[in-house]
Protein backbone atom coordinates (compact mmCIF):
# COMPACT_ATOMS: atom_id res chain seq x y z
CA UNK A 1 0.00 0.00 0.00
CA UNK A 2 1.14 3.49 -1.28
CA UNK A 3 2.17 5.45 2.04
CA UNK A 4 -0.64 8.22 1.54
CA UNK A 5 -3.46 5.45 0.96
CA UNK A 6 -3.01 4.50 5.02
CA UNK A 7 -5.13 5.07 7.69
CA UNK A 8 -3.58 7.54 10.27
CA UNK A 9 -3.97 3.89 12.56
CA UNK A 10 -1.41 1.85 10.23
CA UNK A 11 0.23 5.56 9.36
CA UNK A 12 1.31 5.95 13.29
CA UNK A 13 2.52 2.56 13.57
CA UNK A 14 4.64 2.70 10.82
CA UNK A 15 6.13 6.02 12.20
CA UNK A 16 6.14 4.57 15.45
CA UNK A 17 8.60 1.46 14.16
CA UNK A 18 10.54 3.70 12.11
CA UNK A 19 9.51 2.00 9.00
CA UNK A 20 9.21 5.63 6.93
CA UNK A 21 9.74 9.08 8.10
CA UNK A 22 7.11 11.57 8.21
CA UNK A 23 8.67 13.89 5.69
CA UNK A 24 8.45 10.64 3.69
CA UNK A 25 4.70 10.43 4.32
CA UNK A 26 4.21 14.05 3.92
CA UNK A 27 6.28 14.19 1.06
CA UNK A 28 3.94 11.14 -0.51
CA UNK A 29 1.04 13.32 0.37
CA UNK A 30 2.24 16.25 -1.56
CA UNK A 31 3.65 14.21 -4.58
CA UNK A 32 -0.25 13.52 -5.27
CA UNK A 33 -1.36 16.44 -4.56
CA UNK A 34 1.12 17.71 -7.59
CA UNK A 35 0.36 15.02 -9.67
CA UNK A 36 -3.68 15.32 -9.48
CA UNK A 37 -4.78 18.45 -7.97
CA UNK A 38 -4.74 20.57 -11.10
CA UNK A 39 -7.81 18.28 -12.53
CA UNK A 40 -9.31 17.87 -8.45
CA UNK A 41 -8.71 20.98 -7.50
CA UNK A 42 -9.31 19.86 -3.58
CA UNK A 43 -6.84 22.78 -2.15
CA UNK A 44 -7.00 26.52 -2.60
CA UNK A 45 -3.52 26.71 -1.44
CA UNK A 46 -0.48 24.20 -0.52
CA UNK A 47 1.91 25.16 2.37
CA UNK A 48 4.51 23.19 1.31
CA UNK A 49 7.57 24.48 2.84
CA UNK A 50 5.39 24.65 6.01
CA UNK A 51 4.24 21.28 5.91
CA UNK A 52 7.49 19.79 5.59
CA UNK A 53 9.38 21.93 8.35
CA UNK A 54 6.42 20.57 10.52
CA UNK A 55 7.42 16.74 9.28
CA UNK A 56 11.04 17.48 10.29
CA UNK A 57 10.05 18.74 13.44
CA UNK A 58 7.63 15.43 13.87
CA UNK A 59 10.59 12.79 13.12
CA UNK A 60 13.04 15.13 15.43
CA UNK A 61 10.49 14.33 18.26
CA UNK A 62 9.59 10.69 17.06
CA UNK A 63 13.52 10.06 17.24
CA UNK A 64 13.55 11.06 20.95
CA UNK A 65 10.12 9.03 21.90
CA UNK A 66 9.46 5.50 22.21
CA UNK A 67 5.75 6.53 22.54
CA UNK A 68 4.35 9.47 20.12
CA UNK A 69 0.70 10.54 20.12
CA UNK A 70 -1.10 8.90 17.25
CA UNK A 71 -1.27 12.45 14.97
CA UNK A 72 2.19 12.67 15.27
CA UNK A 73 4.05 13.58 11.88
CA UNK A 74 0.47 12.55 10.02
CA UNK A 75 -0.65 15.21 7.04
CA UNK A 76 -3.59 16.57 7.44
CA UNK A 77 -5.76 19.42 5.57
CA UNK A 78 -8.26 21.85 6.73
CA UNK A 79 -10.73 23.92 5.44
CA UNK A 80 -10.14 27.23 4.45
CA UNK A 81 -12.61 29.04 6.98
CA UNK A 82 -10.49 27.78 9.22
CA UNK A 83 -7.88 30.12 10.42
CA UNK A 84 -4.32 29.60 10.91
CA UNK A 85 -1.70 32.21 11.70
CA UNK A 86 0.38 34.34 8.94
CA UNK A 87 -0.99 31.78 6.20
CA UNK A 88 -3.80 32.81 3.73
CA UNK A 89 -7.53 32.33 4.48
CA UNK A 90 -9.70 32.79 2.27
CA UNK A 91 -13.40 31.46 2.65
CA UNK A 92 -13.35 30.21 -1.00
CA UNK A 93 -14.72 34.24 -1.12
CA UNK A 94 -13.31 37.16 -3.49
CA UNK A 95 -13.82 39.47 -0.24
CA UNK A 96 -11.02 37.34 1.17
CA UNK A 97 -8.75 36.44 -1.92
CA UNK A 98 -5.25 38.07 0.02
CA UNK A 99 -6.01 37.66 3.64
CA UNK A 100 -3.72 36.46 5.84
CA UNK A 101 -5.04 35.52 9.26
CA UNK A 102 -3.08 37.06 12.51
CA UNK A 103 -4.40 34.25 14.75
CA UNK A 104 -5.04 30.49 14.45
CA UNK A 105 -8.55 28.87 15.46
CA UNK A 106 -8.21 26.46 18.67
CA UNK A 107 -8.62 23.30 16.81
CA UNK A 108 -5.21 23.95 14.91
CA UNK A 109 -3.42 24.61 17.79
CA UNK A 110 -4.78 21.46 19.63
CA UNK A 111 -3.65 19.91 16.13
CA UNK A 112 -0.32 21.30 16.05
CA UNK A 113 0.60 20.64 19.94
CA UNK A 114 -0.62 16.89 19.01
CA UNK A 115 1.92 17.03 16.15
CA UNK A 116 -0.15 16.99 13.02
CA UNK A 117 1.42 17.91 9.45
CA UNK A 118 -0.95 20.64 7.91
CA UNK A 119 -0.68 20.27 4.08
CA UNK A 120 -3.01 23.16 3.20
CA UNK A 121 -6.35 25.00 3.18
CA UNK A 122 -9.19 23.23 1.37
CA UNK A 123 -11.64 24.14 -1.26
CA UNK A 124 -15.17 24.96 -0.15
CA UNK A 125 -18.30 27.22 -1.44
CA UNK A 126 -18.06 30.64 -0.75
CA UNK A 127 -18.30 30.88 2.98
CA UNK A 128 -19.75 27.68 3.64
CA UNK A 129 -23.27 28.48 1.32
CA UNK A 130 -23.35 25.30 -1.03
CA UNK A 131 -23.93 21.92 -1.55
CA UNK A 132 -21.55 21.40 -4.47
CA UNK A 133 -18.28 23.09 -3.74
CA UNK A 134 -19.31 24.91 -7.33
CA UNK A 135 -19.78 28.61 -5.77
CA UNK A 136 -16.30 28.94 -4.59
CA UNK A 137 -14.19 32.04 -6.01
CA UNK A 138 -11.53 29.62 -6.78
CA UNK A 139 -13.31 27.39 -9.02
CA UNK A 140 -15.03 23.89 -8.20
CA UNK A 141 -13.81 20.86 -6.94
CA UNK A 142 -13.86 17.60 -8.86
CA UNK A 143 -15.09 14.63 -7.10
CA UNK A 144 -12.08 11.75 -7.48
CA UNK A 145 -14.35 8.96 -7.61
CA UNK A 146 -15.51 10.41 -11.45
CA UNK A 147 -13.98 13.95 -12.13
CA UNK A 148 -17.72 15.17 -13.59
CA UNK A 149 -19.72 14.67 -10.65
CA UNK A 150 -19.71 16.93 -7.17
CA UNK A 151 -17.81 15.97 -4.21
CA UNK A 152 -20.49 17.63 -2.62
CA UNK A 153 -20.33 20.64 -0.42
CA UNK A 154 -19.56 22.86 1.47
CA UNK A 155 -16.68 21.38 2.94
CA UNK A 156 -16.04 19.51 -0.81
CA UNK A 157 -12.18 20.50 -0.71
CA UNK A 158 -11.72 18.57 2.33
CA UNK A 159 -13.35 15.77 1.41
CA UNK A 160 -11.94 15.31 -1.88
CA UNK A 161 -8.65 15.26 -0.21
CA UNK A 162 -8.93 12.35 1.68
CA UNK A 163 -10.87 10.52 -0.91
CA UNK A 164 -7.99 11.82 -4.08
CA UNK A 165 -5.55 10.05 -1.24
CA UNK A 166 -3.66 14.02 -0.96
CA UNK A 167 -4.35 13.87 2.88
CA UNK A 168 -5.06 11.01 5.43
CA UNK A 169 -7.38 12.95 7.45
CA UNK A 170 -9.30 16.56 7.04
CA UNK A 171 -11.12 18.84 9.20
CA UNK A 172 -14.57 20.94 7.91
CA UNK A 173 -17.36 22.55 9.23
CA UNK A 174 -20.58 21.45 8.72
CA UNK A 175 -23.43 23.85 9.59
CA UNK A 176 -26.84 21.86 7.21
CA UNK A 177 -24.92 18.94 6.68
CA UNK A 178 -21.47 20.06 4.89
CA UNK A 179 -19.47 17.70 6.31
CA UNK A 180 -21.57 14.48 5.63
CA UNK A 181 -22.94 15.17 2.42
CA UNK A 182 -19.86 15.35 0.89
CA UNK A 183 -18.40 12.85 2.99
CA UNK A 184 -20.75 10.29 1.61
CA UNK A 185 -20.28 12.09 -2.14
CA UNK A 186 -16.69 10.96 -1.78
CA UNK A 187 -17.12 7.44 0.44
CA UNK A 188 -15.59 8.70 3.44
CA UNK A 189 -16.51 8.68 7.15
CA UNK A 190 -18.15 12.15 8.45
CA UNK A 191 -18.68 13.45 11.74
CA UNK A 192 -20.58 16.17 13.01
CA UNK A 193 -19.90 16.57 16.89
CA UNK A 194 -22.22 17.57 19.56
CA UNK A 195 -22.77 21.44 19.15
CA UNK A 196 -20.37 22.97 21.35
CA UNK A 197 -17.77 19.71 21.62
CA UNK A 198 -15.20 21.36 19.89
CA UNK A 199 -14.32 25.21 19.87
CA UNK A 200 -15.53 27.34 16.92
CA UNK A 201 -13.08 29.82 17.67
CA UNK A 202 -11.31 31.01 14.29
CA UNK A 203 -13.99 29.35 12.28
CA UNK A 204 -14.96 32.05 10.16
CA UNK A 205 -18.65 32.42 10.96
CA UNK A 206 -21.42 31.54 8.77
CA UNK A 207 -24.55 30.50 11.17
CA UNK A 208 -23.23 30.39 14.57
CA UNK A 209 -25.25 28.75 16.03
CA UNK A 210 -25.79 26.09 13.55
CA UNK A 211 -21.78 25.65 12.99
CA UNK A 212 -19.64 22.96 13.76
CA UNK A 213 -16.12 22.35 13.15
CA UNK A 214 -15.51 18.34 12.62
CA UNK A 215 -13.39 15.64 10.83
CA UNK A 216 -13.54 13.46 7.60
CA UNK A 217 -11.50 10.23 7.33
CA UNK A 218 -11.45 7.05 5.72
CA UNK A 219 -12.23 4.79 8.72
CA UNK A 220 -14.20 5.86 11.87
CA UNK A 221 -11.02 5.00 13.83
CA UNK A 222 -9.64 8.06 11.86
CA UNK A 223 -12.45 10.20 12.70
CA UNK A 224 -12.59 9.34 16.44
CA UNK A 225 -8.76 9.70 16.80
CA UNK A 226 -9.31 13.41 14.93
CA UNK A 227 -11.89 14.33 16.90
CA UNK A 228 -10.08 13.44 20.22
CA UNK A 229 -7.40 15.86 19.43
CA UNK A 230 -10.05 18.89 18.62
CA UNK A 231 -12.65 18.75 21.61
CA UNK A 232 -12.88 20.02 24.42
CA UNK A 233 -13.95 23.46 25.98
CA UNK A 234 -12.23 26.54 25.00
CA UNK A 235 -12.22 29.84 27.21
CA UNK A 236 -12.43 31.49 23.52
CA UNK A 237 -15.72 30.37 22.32
CA UNK A 238 -18.53 30.54 25.45
CA UNK A 239 -20.57 28.03 23.83
CA UNK A 240 -18.20 24.88 24.47
CA UNK A 241 -19.05 22.31 26.40
CA UNK A 242 -17.61 21.64 29.62
CA UNK A 243 -16.48 17.15 29.24
CA UNK A 244 -14.93 16.91 32.06
CA UNK A 245 -18.25 15.44 33.86
CA UNK A 246 -19.66 13.85 30.87
CA UNK A 247 -22.16 10.99 31.88
CA UNK A 248 -21.51 8.08 29.40
CA UNK A 249 -23.90 5.21 28.72
CA UNK A 250 -23.40 1.53 29.93
CA UNK A 251 -23.40 -0.90 27.38
CA UNK A 252 -26.85 -2.64 27.12
CA UNK A 253 -29.27 -3.82 24.12
CA UNK A 254 -28.63 -1.43 21.03
CA UNK A 255 -31.63 -0.19 19.84
CA UNK A 256 -32.01 2.02 16.78
CA UNK A 257 -34.74 3.90 14.87
CA UNK A 258 -35.09 4.47 11.53
CA UNK A 259 -36.45 7.67 10.52
CA UNK A 260 -39.83 6.67 8.58
CA UNK A 261 -39.96 10.13 6.64
CA UNK A 262 -36.64 9.72 5.29
CA UNK A 263 -37.29 6.74 3.49
CA UNK A 264 -40.06 7.55 1.14
CA UNK A 265 -40.57 9.41 -1.81
CA UNK A 266 -37.28 11.57 -3.25
CA UNK A 267 -34.81 8.89 -1.90
CA UNK A 268 -32.81 6.98 -4.56
CA UNK A 269 -34.36 3.18 -4.57
CA UNK A 270 -30.28 2.01 -4.76
CA UNK A 271 -29.79 4.20 -1.72
CA UNK A 272 -33.01 2.69 0.18
CA UNK A 273 -31.81 -0.58 -1.01
CA UNK A 274 -28.01 -0.51 0.45
CA UNK A 275 -29.45 1.05 3.86
CA UNK A 276 -31.94 -2.03 4.10
CA UNK A 277 -29.10 -4.60 3.62
CA UNK A 278 -27.26 -2.63 6.47
CA UNK A 279 -30.46 -3.01 9.03
CA UNK A 280 -30.65 -6.40 8.07
CA UNK A 281 -27.26 -7.42 8.75
CA UNK A 282 -27.13 -5.09 12.05
CA UNK A 283 -30.77 -7.53 12.29
CA UNK A 284 -28.78 -10.31 12.89
CA UNK A 285 -26.55 -8.90 14.94
CA UNK A 286 -29.09 -8.44 17.71
CA UNK A 287 -29.44 -4.41 17.66
CA UNK A 288 -33.19 -4.12 17.77
CA UNK A 289 -34.32 -1.69 14.68
CA UNK A 290 -37.94 -0.30 14.69
CA UNK A 291 -38.81 2.37 11.80
CA UNK A 292 -40.46 5.69 13.48
CA UNK A 293 -41.99 8.66 12.94
CA UNK A 294 -40.74 12.06 13.40
CA UNK A 295 -43.37 14.62 13.76
CA UNK A 296 -42.39 17.97 12.56
CA UNK A 297 -39.33 16.61 11.05
CA UNK A 298 -40.32 17.20 7.58
CA UNK A 299 -40.24 21.21 8.40
CA UNK A 300 -36.35 21.08 9.63
CA UNK A 301 -35.32 21.93 5.76
CA UNK A 302 -37.75 24.81 5.71
CA UNK A 303 -36.43 25.70 9.34
CA UNK A 304 -32.67 25.43 8.57
CA UNK A 305 -33.13 28.40 5.22
CA UNK A 306 -34.62 30.54 7.63
CA UNK A 307 -32.34 30.63 10.26
CA UNK A 308 -29.07 30.07 8.54
CA UNK A 309 -29.80 33.12 6.07
CA UNK A 310 -30.14 35.23 9.11
CA UNK A 311 -27.61 34.72 10.81
CA UNK A 312 -25.51 34.55 7.79
CA UNK A 313 -26.59 38.12 6.99
CA UNK A 314 -25.50 39.23 10.14
CA UNK A 315 -22.06 37.09 10.43
CA UNK A 316 -21.62 38.82 6.87
CA UNK A 317 -21.94 42.36 7.30
CA UNK A 318 -18.70 42.73 8.37
CA UNK A 319 -17.44 41.99 5.27
CA UNK A 320 -17.61 46.18 4.39
CA UNK A 321 -14.52 46.49 1.91
CA UNK A 322 -12.70 48.43 5.18
CA UNK A 323 -11.97 46.24 8.09
CA UNK A 324 -11.93 43.52 5.09
CA UNK A 325 -12.65 42.71 1.49
CA UNK A 326 -11.69 44.57 -1.39
CA UNK A 327 -9.98 47.90 -0.24
CA UNK A 328 -8.75 48.77 -3.74
CA UNK A 329 -12.02 49.45 -5.50
CA UNK A 330 -12.55 53.33 -6.01
CA UNK A 331 -16.04 55.05 -5.48
CA UNK A 332 -16.80 58.98 -4.75
CA UNK A 333 -18.71 58.28 -1.80
CA UNK A 334 -18.48 55.80 1.07
CA UNK A 335 -22.05 54.30 0.17
CA UNK A 336 -20.94 53.67 -3.08
CA UNK A 337 -17.78 52.05 -1.36
CA UNK A 338 -20.01 49.80 -0.05
CA UNK A 339 -22.10 48.60 -2.98
CA UNK A 340 -19.20 48.46 -5.14
CA UNK A 341 -17.33 45.94 -2.40
CA UNK A 342 -20.12 43.78 -1.66
CA UNK A 343 -21.42 43.41 -5.22
CA UNK A 344 -17.90 42.46 -6.73
CA UNK A 345 -16.30 40.66 -3.43
CA UNK A 346 -19.88 38.61 -2.92
CA UNK A 347 -20.75 35.79 -4.94
CA UNK A 348 -24.57 35.09 -6.43
CA UNK A 349 -25.15 32.15 -3.33
CA UNK A 350 -23.79 35.07 -0.66
CA UNK A 351 -25.85 37.64 -2.56
CA UNK A 352 -28.82 35.76 -2.19
CA UNK A 353 -28.63 34.32 1.41
CA UNK A 354 -27.79 37.85 2.71
CA UNK A 355 -30.58 39.39 0.67
CA UNK A 356 -32.98 36.17 1.88
CA UNK A 357 -31.68 36.81 5.59
CA UNK A 358 -31.93 40.25 5.81
CA UNK A 359 -35.75 40.04 4.86
CA UNK A 360 -36.65 37.41 7.53
CA UNK A 361 -34.94 39.66 10.18
CA UNK A 362 -36.83 43.21 8.51
CA UNK A 363 -39.11 45.11 10.82
CA UNK A 364 -42.93 43.18 9.76
CA UNK A 365 -41.62 39.83 8.69
CA UNK A 366 -38.91 38.91 11.53
CA UNK A 367 -41.72 37.56 13.72
CA UNK A 368 -44.23 35.66 10.76
CA UNK A 369 -40.55 33.63 9.35
CA UNK A 370 -37.57 34.25 11.64
CA UNK A 371 -39.16 34.15 15.25
CA UNK A 372 -41.63 31.27 13.76
CA UNK A 373 -38.45 28.76 12.84
CA UNK A 374 -36.84 28.99 15.66
CA UNK A 375 -40.25 27.65 17.71
CA UNK A 376 -40.25 25.22 14.89
CA UNK A 377 -36.46 24.51 15.17
CA UNK A 378 -37.61 23.94 19.38
CA UNK A 379 -40.24 21.44 18.08
CA UNK A 380 -37.73 19.61 16.45
CA UNK A 381 -35.26 19.36 19.25
CA UNK A 382 -37.87 17.84 21.39
CA UNK A 383 -39.23 15.17 19.11
CA UNK A 384 -35.79 13.96 18.58
CA UNK A 385 -35.09 14.07 22.37
CA UNK A 386 -38.84 12.17 22.65
CA UNK A 387 -37.39 9.35 20.09
CA UNK A 388 -34.11 9.27 22.21
CA UNK A 389 -35.63 8.12 25.07
CA UNK A 390 -36.86 4.89 23.71
CA UNK A 391 -34.03 4.83 21.10
CA UNK A 392 -29.95 4.92 21.14
CA UNK A 393 -29.96 6.43 17.15
CA UNK A 394 -31.69 7.43 14.78
CA UNK A 395 -30.44 6.02 11.02
CA UNK A 396 -31.40 7.66 7.97
CA UNK A 397 -29.83 8.23 4.47
CA UNK A 398 -27.31 11.12 4.37
CA UNK A 399 -28.22 12.08 0.86
CA UNK A 400 -31.48 11.83 -1.03
CA UNK A 401 -29.02 10.92 -3.75
CA UNK A 402 -25.75 9.68 -5.12
CA UNK A 403 -23.31 13.04 -6.20
CA UNK A 404 -24.62 14.92 -8.97
CA UNK A 405 -22.80 16.27 -12.07
CA UNK A 406 -21.16 19.43 -11.77
CA UNK A 407 -23.28 22.48 -13.24
CA UNK A 408 -26.57 20.29 -12.71
CA UNK A 409 -27.96 21.86 -9.81
CA UNK A 410 -25.99 25.33 -9.27
CA UNK A 411 -28.83 27.39 -11.10
CA UNK A 412 -31.41 25.74 -9.84
CA UNK A 413 -31.04 26.51 -6.26
CA UNK A 414 -34.02 24.65 -4.23
CA UNK A 415 -32.75 21.36 -5.81
CA UNK A 416 -29.27 22.19 -4.23
CA UNK A 417 -31.03 22.87 -1.24
CA UNK A 418 -32.49 19.85 -0.89
CA UNK A 419 -29.17 17.93 -1.12
CA UNK A 420 -29.71 18.56 3.14
CA UNK A 421 -32.81 17.95 3.74
CA UNK A 422 -31.73 14.45 6.01
CA UNK A 423 -28.91 16.06 7.36
CA UNK A 424 -30.25 19.73 8.54
CA UNK A 425 -32.17 18.07 11.56
CA UNK A 426 -28.91 17.50 13.46
CA UNK A 427 -27.75 21.20 13.52
CA UNK A 428 -31.12 22.49 14.33
CA UNK A 429 -30.45 20.25 17.49
CA UNK A 430 -27.04 19.97 17.92
CA UNK A 431 -26.89 16.60 17.75
CA UNK A 432 -23.49 14.41 16.57
CA UNK A 433 -24.15 12.34 13.76
CA UNK A 434 -21.70 10.48 11.61
CA UNK A 435 -21.86 9.65 7.64
CA UNK A 436 -21.03 5.71 6.59
CA UNK A 437 -19.82 4.85 3.25
CA UNK A 438 -21.89 1.72 2.82
CA UNK A 439 -21.20 1.07 -0.84
CA UNK A 440 -21.16 2.39 -4.05
CA UNK A 441 -24.02 3.35 -7.47
CA UNK A 442 -22.27 2.20 -10.18
CA UNK A 443 -18.89 4.57 -9.23
CA UNK A 444 -20.87 7.01 -7.11
CA UNK A 445 -20.59 6.35 -3.27
CA UNK A 446 -23.31 6.10 -1.03
CA UNK A 447 -23.93 7.26 2.65
CA UNK A 448 -25.59 6.12 5.57
CA UNK A 449 -26.26 8.87 8.51
CA UNK A 450 -26.21 7.79 12.59
CA UNK A 451 -27.31 10.61 14.49
CA UNK A 452 -27.34 10.04 18.37
CA UNK A 453 -28.30 12.21 21.18
CA UNK A 454 -26.51 15.14 22.78
CA UNK A 455 -22.62 13.85 24.05
CA UNK A 456 -23.13 10.74 22.68
CA UNK A 457 -20.53 11.08 20.21
CA UNK A 458 -18.01 8.27 20.80
CA UNK A 459 -21.60 6.05 21.51
CA UNK A 460 -22.19 6.58 18.17
CA UNK A 461 -18.59 6.68 16.67
CA UNK A 462 -18.82 2.87 18.27
CA UNK A 463 -22.12 1.67 16.66
CA UNK A 464 -21.05 3.75 13.48
CA UNK A 465 -17.54 1.41 14.45
CA UNK A 466 -19.70 -1.96 14.09
CA UNK A 467 -21.86 -0.95 11.24
CA UNK A 468 -18.60 -0.03 9.45
CA UNK A 469 -17.57 -3.87 9.76
CA UNK A 470 -20.41 -5.77 8.61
Amino acid sequence: MKLNELTIKQAHRGLEKKEFSAVELTQACLDIIAKTDKKINAFISVEKDFALAQARAADKRIADNKKIDILEGIPLAIKDNICIEKIKTTAGSKMLKNYITPYSATVYDKLHSDGAVILGKTNMDEFAMGSSTETSAFGPTANPHDLKYSPGGSSGGSAAAVAGGMALGALGSDTGGSIRQPASFCGLVGFKPTYGRVSRHGLLAMASSLDQIGPLGKTVDDVRQILKSIEGQDSKDSTTIDLKNQKLKSSKKIRVAVLKEAMGAGLDPEIKSKINEVIEKLNKLGVEIEEVSVSEIDKALACYYVIQPAEASSNLSRYDGIRFGQQEIKSKNLEEYYVKTRSVGFGDEVKRRIMLGTFVLSAGYRDAYYHQAQKVRLVIKNNLDKVFEKFDFIISPTTPTPAFKLGEKVDDPLAMYLSDIYTAPANLAGLPAVSLPIGKTGKLPVGLQIMGPQLSDYSLLDFAEMAEKI
